[in-house]
């Protein structure tokens, strides 16, 4: 649902008129006015403002940490069960909690270079989807390199964690702070393609979604180059339904069969 209200309009940058180079002219400037744009007094702006002006970059940025919270939490059960049986009960939510706080921290640092990205290719390349198309060659190379293999190996790790005091909340915080800089270094290809698509953003990110779901589902493998897809999830998928929810199904039509044809 947060993805599809599209909080700071970081996927759809708002902008009254975008050339890549020097002030607006005035005429132009006065011309492209609308109840969106407004002309304050004195000099045009730059594109850059009226960029900015539409798209404020903390509204963005607040957006940004948003669609982190709801595409990342299903990916910190794990950790978070581990956090749990780490530590005393008394401790377990404050933990937990802190944990979050770091994974966050570490996306919502990263999404400052990428938010700036975006406005870039918003600046240089408006509505079109060639800025899109490079990311995505890059991330499909990325999933198929060794490092991101590595990223992904690190965020199986749980380190040691204190159980009570303030001890456990640091070790909290340092292992969210950890999981978050290898989820960013997976994926952060996969985070930045659909927001540079001048459409189709939420078809994108949920598929991303599934993508990254998929990858923490894997288990850890020798960082090499290698074509993967990462589907384990529609994998998963696939052989419950085959042998645990179709077979059920089936079942119960074949009751309701037998108890017409008993009737």
């Amino acid at each position: 649902m947060v993805i599809l209200f599209n909080p700071g309009h970081i996927m759809t940058l708002e902008h009254c008129l975008v050339r890549p180079t020097g002030p607006v002219p005035i005429e132009v400037y006065l011309a492209s006015a609308s109840p969106m744009c407004s002309v304050p007094p004195g000099p045009p702006p730059t594109p850059l403002e009226m960029l900015l002006e539409q798209n404020p970059f903390w509204g963005q940025w607040l957006g940004w940490g948003l669609m982190v919270v709801a595409m990342m939490l299903p990916k910190l059960i794990t950790p978070i069960q581990f956090i749990v049986a780490s530590s005393f009960k008394e401790f377990r939510g404050s933990c937990s909690l802190i944990f979050v706080l770091g994974y966050v921290t570490a996306w919502m640092l990263a999404g400052i270079p990428m938010l700036w990205m975006i406005m870039g290719a918003a600046l240089w390349w408006p509505q079109s989807y060639l800025p899109a198309l490079a990311v995505l060659a890059m991330a499909m190379l990325w999933q198929c390199a060794p490092w991101k293999q590595r990223f992904l190996n690190k965020g199986h790790r749980h380190p040691y964690l204190a159980a009570f005091g303030w001890a456990a909340h640091r070790d909290a915080l340092w292992f969210g702070l950890q999981h978050g800089s290898w989820c960013v270094g997976a994926g952060w290809a996969l985070m930045l393609f659909p927001m540079l698509l001048p459409e189709g953003h939420n078809v994108a990110m949920g598929m991303v979604t599934l993508v990254m779901l998929s990858e923490h589902l894997e288990h850890p493998e020798t960082p090499r180059w290698r074509i993967n897809f990462r589907l384990e999830l529609l994998r998963q998928g696939w052989f419950r339904w085959r042998h645990i929810g179709w077979p059920k199904l089936k079942g119960h039509f074949y009751t309701i069969k037998s108890q017409r044809q008993q009737a």
